[in-house]
């Protein structure tokens, strides 16, 4: 993993969640097949193995470019910016 310049720009410490599973889905009535959190603001967003995209969604409508997985035991982070794991 190498760092990227949207990682030294995150707030620290790491944003709370702002809800414990995908709202969009929830909307939407699907399921999340695996969840992640922006690291910029703290939204939950499904990932793109889910009918929604909703994480891709929100870098999409936010800029926000660096998100974390949201499963237990998973730490590794993604930048939508640069396209790599980070």
């Amino acid at each position: 993993m190498s760092e990227c310049p949207h990682v030294a720009e995150l707030p620290r410490p790491e944003p709370a969640p702002a809800t414990e599973t995908c709202p969009e889905c929830l909307a939407d009535g699907t399921h999340p097949v695996q969840l992640r959190i922006c690291l910029a603001c703290g939204h939950i967003g499904c990932c793109d193995s889910s009918a929604g995209r909703h994480a891709t969604k929100h870098y999409d409508e936010t800029g926000h470019p660096v998100m974390r997985s949201f499963e237990p035991g998973e730490n590794w982070r993604w930048c939508y910016a640069d396209g790599s794991i980070v």
